[in-house]
């Protein structure tokens, strides 16, 4: 397949480099991440163009969304480890939506390293062949005789060429047919180091660019004054005149989803829509609270019965249940969207990890053809599986064909909890037959409020489906939810199930999706049936597992984790495993829990084997970031449900993690490793999660029943509808 290869602005003969063919997939086990790449291969040699600038830069847009996992830096680390240039040199914006990829440009499934490692350094390798074949040329000369360094071309006569001065006569070169060679792993010199963000800097100091910051022509502040209630419509707007008429206010209209305000500014856009009298029909779930959800989880799965066969004589059964609140995404950049629509064009600026998604929902929404639409893929102030839906990118066309305008649409903090997309409240059922010394049986039942597909990776999904004769014909979910949880222990008999509960709500696939609860309660369940077979948990861990790569994971994280040390009254040890996306990860903690009701995670240990390392400071972040996320899950980051709509409104209220629930001791180990890379975007969420609660459970004596286990409406929550605000300023008359 050809790599196309861009240099100094223009295109140069493809260079032919040969992609990896996609894994032939035959067997029970099918990971999440050899799907991502199977759905991908077809268009893997058209990922990344490359432009090499005459001032000996590298410019390559990602073909990926950067919502704070790193890629614009682990990935020009790809770029610049083949090219043998300075990392600085390589700048990578991210790409429009590109349709031509099909499904190849998805950010999800913790892929993303996984999918672009294998073509970003093929992009890489090809751009350097070129460009050594043109010195060569140039003097006359073997292309093996020539060596690079930092970007410069060395003949073994003392001459020397930067790819800069090389890359215009690159562009027309009469060359042959040139292989291309990647380097060898061995000669990494950048691969698996740690290396600082290339944008932290900006991020930090403010100067990062997001959706918010952008100053489009004509793109005004705009709002959403929303319904009371989830899903809910607008019947009537009583006084759109008088709002219109008020202070820096320029527009109003009415959108599938509310009432839209544009004004001069936010603070008058936030007046004017507060201002509005609305009459609101019924929402999809005014009858819904947590009681009532949990009530249909439970029936799902329903009484377990009787087993389906005889137990041997010694053989004991345990059984667990467990429930699990809805949770908020709570990115710390809330939902916004630049839409400029015109009549036969529209162009959109948002964070997406599927842009042909957004550009084929808007070109739907504004019937025009999909080529009309341009979706400019803006970096995300994080997303954790957020951006896979463009909600935003969507109603911000919506409004802009409304109004004739331009608009610059921001969700505030109370309508991105309480209308966005959440992650769906569960119930667990485990049965695990045991016998003297080892699991004869293990299965677990696992009811859900559906998580809605409906973003662009389901139908990849369904794609994926006919070409993995392990998939199936199952339904999109099921194919999810089988490619991500995996037992990877001994268990004898394992079965996992999915129910799936319809409640019409706002869904979508948070950090982990389906293994943060499903091998969450795997380990909590792990534990327990060690404490009923009287054994260390470690040991017994150790003698289930699978294979050395796991035990070397987990015996690495009991030293350095010091297991089984002597805890103070109050204090205990919880640890948990996690085999997936081709990683293996472990982690201990130790909690303080002198007070039930208030426990503190002091102390964390981590091990990550992730396969080949690309940066490791981007792992230790992604780990720390999965850290915090388990234990928000397991202590206080809940939602609650009532009456159709969240209690929680910002993040005063919505009990997320800060740093006060953090521990100030923290490390985490990245195992050395070779060939391709795992995932590591997700799969710290699970383990952190289930080692809190072991951890939980040692020190207090209580086995925990329901997540998070600090569930108390501590808080006055807002009424339905936006959050109160001072009073409306006069409406004063227009001239």
């Amino acid at each position: 397949m050809a790599t196309e290869v861009t240099l100094a602005g223009a295109t140069a003969e493809p260079a032919e480099a040969a992609v990896p063919s996609p894994p032939q997939l035959i067997g029970e086990t099918v990971d999440l991440q050899d799907v991502i790449n199977v759905i991908g291969a077809p268009t893997a040699a058209l990922l990344f163009q490359i432009t090499v600038n005459e001032d000996g830069t590298v410019t390559v847009p990602l073909p990926r969304a950067e919502v704070g996992q790193g890629l614009t830096t682990s990935v020009p680390m790809l770029i610049a480890e083949e090219m043998d240039i300075p990392l600085a040199n390589v700048k990578m914006p991210l790409a429009d939506a590109r349709p031509e990829l099909l499904f190849g440009q998805l950010t999800g499934g913790s892929s993303s390293i996984t999918s672009l490692y294998g073509p970003a350094r093929l992009a890489a390798a090809a751009a350097r062949t070129r460009l050594v074949a043109t010195a060569a040329l140039r003097w006359g000369l073997p292309g093996d005789r020539l060596t690079v360094s930092d970007g410069v071309v060395h003949a073994p006569d003392g001459r020397s060429a930067t790819f800069g001065s090389l890359a215009v006569a690159a562009v027309s070169a009469k060359l042959p047919d040139l292989p291309v060679e990647l380097k060898p792993e061995s000669e990494f010199k950048l691969i698996g180091s740690s290396v600082r963000r290339l944008d932290g800097h900006r991020i930090v100091t403010g100067a990062n660019t997001y959706t918010q910051d952008l100053d489009v022509a004509g793109a005004k502040p705009c709002l959403v004054r929303r319904p009371p209630t989830i899903n809910g419509t607008v019947e009537a707007v009583h006084n759109a005149a008088a709002v219109k008429r008020m202070t820096g206010v320029i527009d109003v209209a009415v959108i599938p989803t509310g009432v839209a305000v544009l004004a001069e500014t936010f603070a008058m856009a936030l007046d004017g829509m507060n201002a509005l009298d609305v009459t609101w029909g019924p929402g999809s779930v005014d009858d819904e609270s947590d009681e009532t959800v949990r009530g249909k989880l439970r029936a799902a799965v329903g009484p377990l019965g009787d087993p389906p066969v005889t137990l041997p004589l010694g053989a004991g059964t345990l059984e667990m249940e467990f429930d699990f609140a809805f949770l908020s995404h709570a990115p710390l950049e809330t939902n916004a969207a630049v839409a400029d629509v015109r009549d036969d064009r529209a162009e959109v600026w948002s964070a997406a990890q599927i842009p042909t998604s957004a550009q084929e929902a808007i070109a739907r929404e504004l019937s025009l053809p999909q080529a009309a639409v341009t979706v400019h893929v803006m970096p995300s102030g994080g997303s954790f599986g957020r951006r896979l839906f463009n909600d935003a990118a969507v109603e911000a066309a919506q409004i802009s064909r409304a109004m004739g305008k331009p608009v610059k649409l921001i969700w505030h903090r109370t309508d991105d909890i309480r209308h966005g997309r959440v992650h769906p409240a569960k119930h667990h059922k485990v049965r695990v037959h045991y016998g003297r010394d080892q699991v004869l049986s293990y299965e677990h039942w696992n009811a859900a409020v559906d998580t809605s597909l409906e973003h662009g990776f389901g139908e990849a999904l369904t794609t994926a489906a006919a070409k993995i004769p392990a998939v199936g014909n199952e339904s999109v979910s099921q194919i999810m939810f089988r490619s991500m949880v995996h037992c990877p222990y001994n268990f004898g008999a394992v079965a996992t199930h999915l129910h799936e509960v319809s409640v019409p709500m706002n869904t979508g696939s948070w950090r982990s999706v389906y293994s943060l609860n499903v091998r969450g309660v795997e380990e909590i369940v792990v534990d327990e049936l060690a404490r009923r077979l009287h054994k260390n948990p470690v040991s017994f861990r150790r003698d289930s597992l699978k294979n050395d790569r796991q035990r070397v994971v987990l015996d690495k994280v009991a030293v350095e984790g010091d297991w089984g040390r002597t805890m103070p009254a109050g204090f205990g040890q919880g640890l948990a495993f996690h085999d997936e996306m081709k990683g293996v990860l472990a982690c201990l903690v130790e909690i303080d829990a002198r007070d039930p009701g208030q426990p503190r995670v002091v102390k964390a240990v981590m091990v990550v084997d992730v396969g080949r390392p690309i940066n490791v400071s981007g792992i230790e972040a992604q780990a720390l970031g999965g850290l915090t996320d388990g234990i928000s899950v397991a202590l206080r980051g809940g939602l609650h449900l009532r009456d159709g709509y969240f209690l929680e409104g910002s993040y005063h209220n919505f009990h997320f993690a800060r740093q006060k629930n953090t521990p100030t001791d923290v490390r985490i180990f990245v195992q050395p490793g070779e060939g391709q890379p795992g995932g590591m975007g997700e799969f710290a969420v699970p383990v952190s999660f289930a080692a809190v609660v072991n951890a939980y459970r040692r020190a207090t004596g209580i086995m925990p029943a329901r997540f998070p286990i600090d569930s108390d409406v501590d808080f006055e929550p807002y009424p339905p509808g936006p959050a109160p605000r001072p009073p409306m300023r006069p409406l004063p008359a227009r001239n």
